[in-house]
């Protein structure tokens, strides 16, 4: 049975909601206390309260330290976590994975590098003690998988250091690229770059909460109070089966809307438009089978998958680009693996290609065929010999980046 953490962050993420609701699920606040306190912070003071939020009991962290103007660098937090003697090496590990998420994000956002980043509000004693306590409680708790809702960033503006800007936050957006994000008109920012990193380094999939046995249920309370909602995090701790839990690894989880229509009275230049206009619309894919409707007619199921925000537009183009008079809808649970784009280097130029990991861990390198097949017309080599020396290439680049 694999251990599993699940968070329903119907209110959002952040640093504190996700301690409190790991302290709610049995970690001892004490003992948390102690590890941050060894990072050479002997002054600090985490204490744990159980509060009401809209009528719902959860738990809310409070960490007290002395004054402090510190901006400090990743190196500076880094060395802080090493000196840790209360902390294992496990979650040392952790802590610096989910610095570094934030340390990419904002090199990112301010065109610098992760050894120049300056850490603002993340760099503060509360924001690593949010960060350092969290790993300790995951890794006390021996969770084997992290799995996580949709993620709601809330409406409106927030003031950081940079001055005022828009929610999400540009280091939260940043960080929640490819994690999906729920629709909120919440005026508040729900999730803040601390929650967006926990959540970034740490799950494996995002999607409705999956088939489990619930041993715990553990709530953190957010500092604001809502109108609308409570402003709580739920974690759910409980055991997927292995072979369930290894379906899940290394995969993400979304909604997409599949429509499709019939038509036996367009021609094929016609339809091949439709889809052409449909993919330059957003449609995910476009694809036709071959059918026969009633009196005998050979047709066409033309089908599209979309994101469910550009239905409205796509259902436009089928009825105005083929001869459909109806189409068929519906929303449709994916999983999809981790992808990522890459460049290799070849004898003969550069080719971009796909990487995804698969349930097991390991990756598979695809290479993009239309830079391939462009190589092979220039250089007058065969196409498969190119594909063969860019799947080489980015084997002996994986090799390398898995030695150092």
């Amino acid at each position: 049975m694999a251990r599993v953490l699940y968070f329903d962050c119907l209110s959002g993420i952040s640093g504190d909601m996700t301690l409190g609701a790991l302290i709610d699920l049995g970690v001892d606040v004490n003992e948390i206390q102690d590890a941050v306190r060894s990072m050479g912070l002997p002054d600090i003071s985490i204490t744990a309260d159980e509060v009401k939020k809209k009528g719902f009991r959860a738990v809310h962290v409070n960490i007290e330290h002395p004054p402090e103007h510190a901006h400090r660098h990743l190196h500076h937090i880094e060395e802080m976590i090493d000196a840790g003697d209360k902390i294992n090496d496990d979650a040392k590990a952790l802590a610096k994975k989910i610095f570094h998420v934030v340390a990419e994000a904002e090199a990112k956002v301010h065109g610098t590098t992760l050894q120049k980043v300056h850490f603002h509000e993340v760099g503060a004693i509360d924001s690593i003690a949010d960060i350092v306590g969290t790993a300790v409680a995951m890794t006390q708790l021996g969770v084997d998988a992290v799995m996580a809702s949709a993620v709601p960033t809330g409406t409106g503006e927030v003031t950081i250091a940079h001055g005022r800007v828009s929610i999400p936050a540009p280091a939260t957006a940043e960080i929640l690229c490819d994690v999906p994000i729920a629709g909120s008109s919440i005026r508040a920012e729900l999730t803040t770059p601390t929650g967006a990193a926990i959540l970034k380094a740490t799950s494996r999939g995002f999607g409705p909460l999956p088939s489990m046995a619930i041993q715990k249920v553990g709530y953190g309370a957010g500092t604001m109070d809502l109108d609308a909602q409570a402003n709580v995090l739920r974690v759910y701790q409980g055991q997927i089966q292995d072979d369930a839990m290894l379906a899940a690894a290394g995969t993400q989880f979304d909604q997409v809307a599949v429509m499709e229509t019939n038509v036996d009275d367009c021609s094929a230049e016609q339809v091949a438009d439709a889809c052409r206009r449909l993919l330059d619309a957003g449609a995910l894919d476009v694809f036709q089978i071959p059918c026969t409707m009633k009196k005998g007619r050979a047709a066409v199921i033309l089908n599209v998958i979309a994101p469910p925000s550009r239905v409205g537009v796509l259902e436009s183009i089928l009825f105005r680009h083929t001869t459909s008079i109806g189409i068929r809808k519906q929303t449709m649970n994916r999983s999809k693996l981790v992808r990522r784009a890459e460049n290799v280097d070849t004898a003969w130029g550069p080719v971009r290609g796909k990487v995804v990991q698969l349930p097991d861990g390991q990756e598979r390198f695809t290479v993009e065929h239309d830079d391939a097949a462009e190589i092979a017309d220039a250089s007058g080599r065969d196409l498969a010999e190119i594909r063969r020396a860019a799947e080489q290439a980015w084997a002996e680049k994986s090799s390398d980046d898995q030695a150092k």
